[in-house]
């Protein structure tokens, strides 16, 4: 009897560890499945050199400053459009720059456009009088309203006649951030130049 018994219970052990290894086969099976699934590399035993790290993307508010320090620059920003012949809106009031409200805000992805007066009437300062002075290099300073302020770095700069195509002003494909200057022709260089001629300044954004 006593025999039976113990014949009985070395049974029960037994199927009690081949059920307990199933399950643990089943559950390695399970883990190594989800992690195939979702983290592959560490399956194949590769490194994660460069992992991929989200931020959060900052929408950058409506500009209301520009600063060059190299040319004692510091003015506000008005906000323009377009006039009813198609050609972007200058600044009402001389001394300010103003940011082309269908352009990007300033630090956006794209081109965006900020013009000014310069060789104003009468002798009377404008505020892009000395921009023809700019260098490559030289910084530019936008702030927004939130007082958020982004840097630009000049990249070059050239005039523009009226037949000239400007699509390289307005337009980018490079998937970065750049702000492009634009003002008439200087009262230094008018008697060489059509008044229709617009000086442009490009630069991008700084890393």
């Amino acid at each position: 009897m006593e025999s039976r018994a113990s014949s009985e219970w070395s049974l029960f052990i037994l199927r009690t560890v081949e059920i307990t290894i199933s399950i643990m086969v089943i559950l390695f099976l399970l883990i190594r499945l989800l992690i195939q699934t979702y983290y592959p590399d560490v399956i194949q035993g590769k490194e994660i050199s460069n992992p991929i790290i989200y931020q959060e993307q900052v929408i950058p508010g409506t500009p209301v400053r520009l600063k060059i320090p190299s040319l004692n620059i510091n003015t506000s920003l008005e906000s323009v459009g377009l006039t009813s012949k198609g050609a972007v809106e200058v600044p009402k009031v001389y001394t300010n720059a103003a940011w082309y409200n269908l352009s990007p805000r300033p630090g956006e992805i794209g081109n965006s456009i900020i013009d000014g007066h310069s060789g104003w009437k009468n002798g009377v300062r404008s505020v892009f009088d000395n921009l023809y002075k700019i260098k490559k290099g030289d910084k530019l300073y936008v702030e927004d309203e939130k007082g958020v302020v982004t840097v630009f770095v000049v990249r070059d700069f050239k005039p523009y006649g009226p037949k000239d195509d400007v699509s390289a002003v307005f337009n980018s494909s490079d998937e970065r951030a750049h702000l492009n200057l634009i003002t008439c022709v200087a009262a230094w260089d008018v008697k060489q130049k059509s008044p229709n001629d617009r000086f442009i300044v490009f630069s991008d954004k700084e890393i």
